[in-house]
């Protein structure tokens, strides 16, 4: 007898039950729709979605320190470390750089905030100091002494990204200049925790689908889908701007690597729609992690560029700044001429690079620009409060894609990506799991501790592979 097929009900449930992306999808779906049908009792689900992000939040720092000091170990060469890190601080300047002159471009040409002759003592500019706290971005003597840190322990506890980052270059050039022999169990338990972490975001990500769920339902409750009627125009362009900019991306990883973006973007749907449903790319930070390092990059490479990128390479952030700026110039009846938006450009260039984690950055950095130019008025900015979340998912999703894109090209300049694992990955064949300090071209790894003991140390058992957490 021929093998019965499941009935239709029972292939929904099994998927249901085994696809995170099919979980994430119908989440997202069912807050969109509570969210209109009750918002006030929407509105109150917003914990949901925090709740997940700080559960995340949690493993982000420790498993940046473990991937950095683990990568700077196993390649053994710290001047490749360096040379990565400059070459990714030169794509995130050109990347940036090319989102806004895209952003500037297409506001001139569309002109969203044309024929709007608003007034701006009628705006009431409170309600931004309300969003950013009174806080402001920091200078750039500030960004350099903040990204030192003050402590061990307080790097971790603040989660400060580029503290913990200088702090495992420290503690791998310390690995490299004592030797495995000197002090032969570190690494190894590096490695253990590491694994551990992974295993702890495994154990976080089966929430994923209520964290979307109640960030979706706050975010249709709490502004309603009105809000995109009336800056309509404007929407629609930022996110025609963010799909030119993404195509250029999928040009730019083609030309660099010979990969796919849209083969990287099925690959990585899951972490995708998640970010999107709680529109944060850091609650998906450490699968991405371990996805790029599955499809091919070398573990230095994916420590140190994905995490700077975070706070150097905010491309949907810069697009939406460089359009942001020029609508609010517009609805106000301002034309700037062309020395004032290469001004606009010379200032967001600075002032997008201290964005990450601050309350409201994005209407500080619009502020900041706005004093700059010293025609529009200040108060205009508040313009933006009714449609800023619903650019969240524009941010977000460019965010991410450039910042991967940058880890697959600074590590394909590099030399520290093996690509015929990244293109059978992407094309969704079966690979082993990665060993440490693979790449294309990489330099030859020296024996660890794990396969060469230190003398009157006795020979270790070589560990099975630790399976793809999720």
């Amino acid at each position: 007898m021929p093998p019965s097929v499941p009935s239709l009900p029972r292939r929904v449930a099994r998927t249901l039950r085994t696809s995170l992306f099919a979980q994430v999808l119908c989440a997202l779906v069912l807050g969109i729709v509570v969210g209109k049908l009750w918002p006030d009792t929407a509105t109150a689900l917003q914990p949901l979605g925090d709740g997940f992000t700080r559960l995340i939040k949690t493993v982000i720092s420790p498993l940046v320190f473990c991937v950095v000091v683990v990568g700077i170990a196993k390649a053994g060469d710290l001047k490749a470390f360096g040379r990565i890190g400059v070459k990714a601080l030169i794509w995130f300047e050109v990347a940036s750089t090319a989102a806004l002159v895209i952003g500037l471009v297409a506001a001139n040409v569309v002109g969203p905030g044309r024929g709007m002759n608003v007034d701006p003592s009628s705006l009431d500019a409170s309600a931004v100091n309300e969003t950013t706290g009174g806080g402001q971005l920091p200078s750039t003597t500030e960004f350099v002494l903040n990204a030192l840190p003050q402590s061990f322990i307080g790097a971790f506890a603040d989660n400060e990204l580029l503290q913990v980052l200088i702090l495992a270059c420290l503690v791998g050039a310390a690995l490299l200049h004592l030797g495995h022999t000197r002090v032969p169990k570190i690494l190894p338990a590096i490695e253990q925790a590491q694994e551990i972490i992974f295993a702890v975001v495994g154990f976080v990500m089966r929430l994923a689908p209520l964290a979307v769920f109640g960030a979706m339902a706050h975010l249709v409750g709490n502004y309603g889908l009105g809000v995109m009627k009336t800056y309509a125009k404007l929407i629609v362009l930022c996110y025609v701007a963010a799909a030119l900019f993404i195509v250029l991306l999928a040009v730019a990883l083609r030309v660099v690597t010979g990969l796919s973006l849209w083969k990287f973007l099925r690959y990585i749907r899951e972490e995708m729609l998640l970010a999107l449903g709680t529109a944060s790319t850091e609650s998906v930070m450490p699968r991405v992690m371990q996805k790029l390092r599955r499809a091919g990059a070398r573990d230095d490479a994916v420590g140190l560029v994905l995490p700077t990128g975070y706070s150097f390479n905010l491309d949907g952030a810069s697009l939406y700044l460089s359009i942001g700026t020029l609508f609010i110039a517009q609805a106000v009846g301002v034309d700037l001429t062309l020395g004032q938006q290469v001004t606009v450009v010379l200032v967001l260039m600075l002032t997008s690079k201290g964005m990450a984690g601050i309350p409201g950055s994005a209407f500080l950095a619009l502020a900041a620009t706005a004093s700059s130019l010293g025609a529009i008025p200040a108060g205009a900015v508040a313009l933006l409060l009714g449609v800023d979340r619903i650019m969240d998912s524009m941010r977000v999703v460019t965010n991410l894609l450039g910042n991967c894109v940058a880890v697959f090209a600074v590590s394909r300049w590099e030399g520290a990506l093996d690509l015929a694992r990244a293109k059978k990955t992407l094309d969704g064949e079966e690979t082993d799991p990665p060993q440490d300090g693979d790449g294309d071209d990489a330099p030859a790894v020296e024996p660890t501790t794990a396969e060469t003991p230190a003398p009157g140390i006795p020979a270790q058992k070589p560990k099975e592979p630790a399976p793809e957490v999720g």
